[in-house]
């Protein structure tokens, strides 16, 4: 393969790293947005959104260009595949931030139900996974992504932690209900989001071993 391929998938990945740093942000200013009441915050996540948008348009346009005219194969071309792929899961993310943006609209208007220790929690692992994806790629680390399969599981528990707490508080308090569904699908969106960086992470293990482990429900300890 020519040097100019190695340069072009260089810059391309430096492309897909620039859009993961943008998503993480959005986080941030989700997180901070939904359980620190911070309105300022949620009102930056829509220019960014647009942000995103341009980063996955540019990214397929240069991702396919590379295949149509390099024709690359065997790792190369897994590469290639997979960051259209890890581009579409950062997308993702970033609808998931808009739409808890859209959920912590009812959430400031209101005093909060209870305290958002959990909630908080869980988007803090959202986030971490999301980076710990991110490196595993920059990394080429198998092991890496791996962590952030495991690591999913602590925020499904979140999730369904604070989805009983809430409903037993709107069978307590019927009047609670528009507040508690607000909470509910801030917690779903964080969980959406860490299962995006689940995908990520399977993206990054068929990079650099050729396996698809998709809907394996692996052990990442044991390999199985």
């Amino acid at each position: 393969m020519p040097i100019q391929f190695d340069d072009d998938l260089t810059r391309l990945r430096g492309q897909l790293l620039a859009m993961g740093a943008t998503a993480e942000r959005m986080i941030r200013d989700a997180t901070a947005g939904s359980t620190e009441s911070d309105a300022e915050r949620l009102q930056t996540l829509a220019a960014n959104e647009d942000k995103m948008d341009r980063y996955q348009r540019d990214v397929d346009e240069e991702t396919i260009r590379l295949i149509c005219v390099y024709t690359p194969v065997a790792a190369d071309l897994r590469e290639l595949l997979m960051i259209c792929r890890i581009n579409a899961e950062l997308e993702r993310i970033g609808d998931q931030t808009m739409n808890i943006s859209y959920y912590a609209e009812t959430l400031l208007r209101e005093p909060p139900l209870k305290p958002l220790v959990d909630l908080s929690r869980m988007s803090d692992i959202a986030s971490k996974i999301v980076r710990k994806a991110l490196d595993a790629f920059t990394q080429a680390s198998a092991d890496l992504a791996r962590q952030v399969i495991a690591q999913d599981e602590q925020v499904d528990d979140l999730n369904d932690q604070i989805f009983r707490e809430l409903m037993t508080r709107v069978l307590a308090d019927p009047k609670t209900m528009p507040h508690a569904m607000a909470l509910i699908l801030v917690a779903r969106a964080f969980e959406r989001i860490a299962d995006h960086a689940v995908n990520i992470a399977e993206d990054v293990v068929y990079i650099i071993e050729g396996r698809d482990i998709r809907h394996m429900h692996e052990r990442p300890e044991t390999g199985r």
